[in-house]
């Protein structure tokens, strides 16, 4: 009898976190590496959220909270989506889990059988598929190509539906691609889903403050209200308030489906820590200063690596509506080879290579189950980006 869980043969480690792991034992060995593989903001956390953490330890709130969330902050919650989305939810409709990670993985946990199918447009977040192969369901994985913009079309959104269909996973703005979907596009997604009434969607809206170039973010159950019965809509305060370490995320759903996630919160972790859900009511409730000031530097960065990017020979990177990821194509280096003699016969290939001899740290697009890409986080000073652009183009340069 084998010791080792089968499920866990289902499933893979992050290639993210992997590549993150490799790039910092690296450096530890003295070399000089810059990652850009990590997909968080390089900022301080806004001071009134710090503040707000450290007058509740003063407080004395120490203590194990309400298993999935305080009254106070699923009040802030729902506040929020009034504000910003224009949805109406009640704090009986709302969970707080640690991070964006546990809200995904306990619904689908919560409501996955055996032979249950979830939609995963490609390229995707790393942790969706095997979320969905960990609760026993199937992903069916849909290709969303660069020349449509790498988003999901009704047809083939319509194509891939089945009656064994329960989850349509949603990332707009997405990682890895910065691909959004305006109010039209997602109008046409949303006509396709009124006619499957059994289908879910799981709207993951973690990047819904970061866009550029005027683009109006929209969700699913904003767009079409008569959804909003099979919607999760999912977010939190690591991306939009630089708060990554702090593992705050949370959801709005029908009651019935949060009840069945605070369950089996009840059974894992149970109450997200009691400290940062003071910081994130902070974040919430508190001065959107930092949310502005954060997008236009993002929008800066991001035009600098686009520019920088497409002028490597080999590269093709497409402009991204938000997110701060960019998504380029490594097509037109298939099968040269690298300055340091390394075939280039796959976007994996020319990630490692491109690590081993130049220190720069990318994701292989493989890994988001799209080729031939990679995925380079600008969540970094101007000056390590220029630089790192600077030992890219070199790379590119020299292969033959």
């Amino acid at each position: 009898m084998a010791f080792i869980s089968d499920r866990l043969a289902r499933i893979k480690p992050s290639p993210t976190i992997a590549m993150t792991t490799r790039a910092a034992e690296l450096r530890a060995a003295g070399r000089d590496i810059i990652s850009l593989s990590a997909g968080e903001p390089d900022f301080d956390t806004p001071q009134n959220v710090s503040d707000a953490a450290k007058a509740a330890i003063d407080a004395g709130h120490t203590r194990y909270t309400a298993v999935d969330g305080t009254p106070s902050l699923k009040r802030a919650i729902v506040a929020k989506f009034a504000r910003e989305n224009g949805l109406d939810y009640t704090p009986a409709q709302v969970t707080v889990g640690t991070g964006g990670k546990q809200i995904l993985f306990n619904a689908l946990m919560a409501t996955l059988n055996a032979g249950d199918e979830v939609i995963v447009p490609a390229p995707y977040w790393v942790s969706y598929p095997d979320m969905v192969l960990l609760a026993g369901g199937s992903p069916v994985v849909v290709e969303c190509a660069q020349d449509q913009g790498f988003r999901l079309t009704p047809e083939a959104l319509e194509a891939a539906i089945t009656p064994r269909t329960k989850w349509l996973i949603l990332n707009s703005p997405s990682n890895p691609s910065g691909a959004g979907y305006d109010r039209e596009q997602m109008a046409a997604l949303c006509d396709v889903l009124l006619r499957h009434p059994q289908v879910w969607v799981l709207a993951d809206d973690i990047y819904e403050h970061l866009v550029f170039d005027g683009f109006e973010f929209c969700t699913p159950a904003q767009v079409e209200p008569r959804l909003k019965d099979r919607v999760l809509t999912m977010n939190g305060v690591s991306k939009s308030y630089a708060m990554t370490g702090w593992r705050i995320g949370y959801g709005a759903a029908p009651e019935t489906l949060i009840r069945s996630m605070a369950k089996l919160q009840s059974q894992s972790t149970s109450n997200p820590s009691s400290i940062s859900q003071y910081a994130a009511e902070a974040a919430l409730n508190g001065p959107q200063d930092y949310v502005t000031d954060s997008r236009a530097v993002f929008q800066r960065r991001r035009d600098l690596v686009v520019a920088g990017l497409n002028a490597c020979p080999g590269l093709d990177c497409p402009v991204p509506q938000g997110a701060f990821y960019v998504y380029p194509s490594m097509a037109g280096l298939i099968g040269r080879t690298s300055p340091g003699g390394t075939l280039i016969d796959s976007d994996e290939a020319f990630a490692n290579a491109l690590l081993d001899e130049e220190g720069v740290a990318v994701v292989f697009g493989a890994a988001f189950g799209l080729s031939p890409h990679f995925r380079i986080s600008y969540a970094a000073a101007d000056g390590v980006l220029r630089e790192a652009l600077t030992r890219i183009r070199r790379f590119c340069d020299g292969c033959n």
